[in-house]
């Protein structure tokens, strides 16, 4: 398939008509620039890490080095009214690259970031070269012009490739992702397994429920894995202005720790690694962890709230367990009845400690021997027995 709009979207116009010595020390090193380009490329973009051994690595690395000779032969211009030295390998090269991204999953947020990373790279070293073989500070500022330039055009045939290919095969699929993602969440167990062969989805060993605001699905698409999930549909439940992703991980508590840096700066909520085929029940945790509004300021990891969710599972049943424990103390006056309450709640959480209830009560630590007996004045044996301490603690807490 040939480009379908891979035309500069940058007419380069920029002369640095670099001396023959400044461009030999550039084109003997080209690479190691293109080396150091791949590694700051694998080292920042997550989607391409491992990147570097194997067959995409040595894609890349190809495509850098082409760029970076195809960018040499027109920094040695000497005119701006000559006619351009050919660009067409390097902009050919850049629309496969694109192409073949979008191939291997990786989405253009992704290729954009490398290209980015890439070329402040590439720029840095390339500087250094020159500078030490005599580049004056004038040549040195058209230098960089020309790079960011012809960076522009080669990024944009790349986006044309990605879209071409997305257009072409990776939209059937992408169709078929979509309908994946929706079956997990809504659908039953034999409408997944259908979807993901129809979709060719290897079932990873865990999924992971991600719900955050729309406005950061870009960010955390370029950071986790490249076969995440994106239901685009609307899903029952989700509260407007939020989407979902579901991450596929090995289920060990590294990948978690590492999905979690992923989201790092997000506002997500993340659900519990699960089976595959029972990521609804992760989605719907996390939606009940983010509609619990905890004081916690950016990312969230659902499993550090347990205690909360189950003591929020059933508000009404709570409810009526924290009366019947309280209701020895309905006859007194309210002033004391909630002076003990508190104070019950607080013996309980610390287990008996009298300087730790009385520190959080801010009280005398005989002010709370004093309102202990009178708990045991009203509860009596109670206070001993363990099913009641349960019950007390989980209506209290």
């Amino acid at each position: 398939m040939s480009p379908r709009s891979v035309r500069p979207t940058t007419q380069i116009q920029t002369v640095v008509a670099l001396d023959p010595v400044v461009t030999a020390a550039l084109r003997a090193r080209l690479p190691e620039v293109a080396d150091g380009a791949v590694l700051s490329i694998i080292d920042e973009v997550p989607t391409y890490a491992g990147a570097w051994s194997g067959r995409m690595g040595e894609i890349i690395r190809n495509a850098v080095q082409l760029a970076l000779g195809g960018f040499l032969t027109l920094a040695t211009r000497q005119d701006s009214n000559a006619a351009q030295p050919p660009k067409a390998p390097a902009i050919e090269g850049a629309y496969q690259l694109g192409r073949g991204e979008a191939r291997s999953g990786r989405t253009v947020e992704a290729l954009l970031a490398a290209y980015r990373i890439g070329a402040r790279a590439s720029w840095r070293d390339m500087a250094d070269i020159a500078v030490a073989a005599g580049v004056d500070a004038a040549q040195l500022a058209r230098f960089a012009e020309l790079v960011f330039a012809y960076i522009d055009e080669l990024s944009a045939a790349s986006v044309a490739g990605h879209t071409d290919e997305l257009d072409s095969s990776g939209r059937i699929r992408q169709r078929h992702l979509e309908r994946l993602a929706r079956a997990l969440l809504t659908g039953t167990a034999a409408e997944a397994v259908t979807a993901a062969e129809r979709a060719a989805w290897e079932p990873p060993g865990a999924l992971t429920a991600v719900i955050l605001p729309e406005s950061q699905v870009s960010q955390a698409l370029t950071a986790l894995d490249p076969s995440t999930l994106q239901p685009t549909d609307e899903i029952p439940g989700l509260p407007e202005g939020q989407a979902s992703l579901l991450v596929p991980s090995t289920g060990a508590r590294s990948s978690r720790r590492a999905m979690l840096r992923s989201l790092s700066g997000t506002d997500a909520v993340l659900g519990p690694s699960v089976q595959w085929l029972e990521v609804a029940n992760s989605h719907r945790r996390a939606m009940r962890c983010q509609a619990l509004q905890l004081e916690v300021a950016g990312l969230v990891d659902s499993d550090d709230h347990l205690a909360a969710l189950l003591l929020s599972a059933d508000p009404q049943v709570r409810a009526d367990l924290r009366a019947r424990v309280l209701a020895p103390l309905a006859d007194l006056r309210p002033s004391t009845a909630e002076k003990l309450a508190d104070t019950l709640r607080s013996w309980l959480l610390h287990h008996g400690r009298r300087e730790a209830v009385a520190e959080e009560l801010f009280v005398h630590p005989q002010t709370v021997r004093y309102r202990v007996g009178q708990l045991r004045e009203v509860y009596g044996d109670r206070l001993d027995d363990p099913a009641f301490v349960l019950e007390a603690t989980l209506a209290l807490a």
